[in-house]
């Protein structure tokens, strides 16, 4: 049986964290944000390329890994269904 690390949204799509592998996960990808920032920094007040690129990457490896670990998958739910 594979254990999964998310949990359905009521209303919605995609999932939140019920597992310590999940909290790790979001909290890891929370850290990622913030040191793309420091590492990417610049004196140009947009945000540089750089940045653009990393939180693709970053949101692009989270998002993978939640759909594929979150029990019944990802789909919009309008909070009234019984599953």
């Amino acid at each position: 049986m594979k254990r999964y690390w998310f949990r359905q949204r009521r209303f919605g799509i995609g999932g939140y964290p019920i597992t310590w592998e999940g909290w790790a996960l979001s909290v890891a990808y929370v850290a990622l944000f913030f040191a793309g920032i420091v590492i990417t920094q610049t004196p140009i007040n947009p945000p540089s390329i750089a940045f653009i690129a990393w939180m693709i990457v970053v949101t692009t490896i989270f998002c993978i890994i939640s759909w594929r670990t979150t029990e019944g998958g990802w789909r919009w739910r309008w909070g009234h269904e019984k599953d």
